[in-house]
């Protein structure tokens, strides 16, 4: 009788420890199939290396800091069709970001200087949810920018990436300012204003495709049309160098100027 309750009780045991681990794996399974699936790319090929190593992974975008200058280098991260809501969040106070080495730059050197604090990764591409809007509003997705810049032409841009995005699907992005010397300062920290901003824009499958972007930090009445460049020329100017993992013949493809008709342009005028 003894042995056929230790028996009858082991198998209790096992059977609730066997309902416990299928629980947490799948909670965990549950838990990856909500993230934005963002390191399935973002982490290696597409993305450029760190100057100073500085490279951190949010949970919904990835930079790399530049504390010379006070400010990401890069931004990347994926759009996604079911990013793109129109729910209304509550604009959030902007924070300084723990994560970077002594903190990143506080949004106080922007005050009376002029210059707006203006996103890398929009908040208007991550409304799909309250912690990733929230997420945007990190002083390290920011940068300065002439208002009537942020405002009008680089608002137009972020604009038209949405509506490639409903056309052709994933794209991945990559964005910053040009960060070299002589650039004006602002603020207590000497946070430095790009004279120009750059934005790559990838399209991945069958109509592989990639558009770049270099544009003056100013208001432009100009055509985006315009501002095209080639990611080499962004690479020259900005010092970094994009999609190093790719093949030698993926990556010159890639990075070549692009070819008319890939990509077709809404006017947000």
């Amino acid at each position: 009788m003894n042995r056929q309750r230790i028996y009858y009780a082991l198998s209790l045991a096992a059977i609730l420890a066997a309902f416990w681990l299928f629980d947490l794996w799948w909670a965990k399974a549950e838990q990856e199939s909500k993230r934005p699936q963002f390191e399935m790319v973002s982490g290696g090929e597409l993305r450029p290396r760190s100057t100073e190593g500085i490279e951190i992974t949010h949970e919904y975008y990835a930079f790399s800091y530049r504390t010379e200058y006070e400010q990401a280098e890069w931004v990347a991260y994926w759009l996604k069709p079911e990013h793109l809501t129109q729910d209304d969040r509550k604009r959030p106070y902007f924070e300084v970001d723990p994560s970077v080495p002594g903190e990143s730059a506080h949004w106080r050197n922007y005050k009376g200087s002029g210059y707006d604090r203006g996103h890398l990764c929009p908040a208007g591409d991550r409304r799909f949810s309250e912690e990733a809007y929230n997420e945007t509003f990190l002083t390290s997705n920011v940068s300065p920018q002439d208002r009537e810049f942020n405002a009008g032409i680089w608002n137009r841009l972020e604009q038209q990436v949405r509506s490639w995005c409903k056309r052709y699907g994933d794209l991945y992005i990559v964005t910053g300012g040009i960060l070299e010397e002589g650039l004006e300062e602002i603020g207590s920290e000497g946070v430095e204003v790009p004279d120009y901003f750059y934005k790559i824009v990838y399209r991945p499958g069958d109509d592989e495709a990639l558009i770049a972007y270099l544009i003056p930090n100013q208001e432009q009445k100009s055509d985006l049309s315009r501002f095209e460049v080639s990611v080499d020329e962004i690479e020259r100017r900005s010092g970094l160098d994009f999609f190093t993992l790719l093949d030698k013949g993926k990556q010159e493809e890639l990075e070549a100027p692009t070819r008319l008709g890939e990509w077709r342009y809404h006017n947000f005028n």
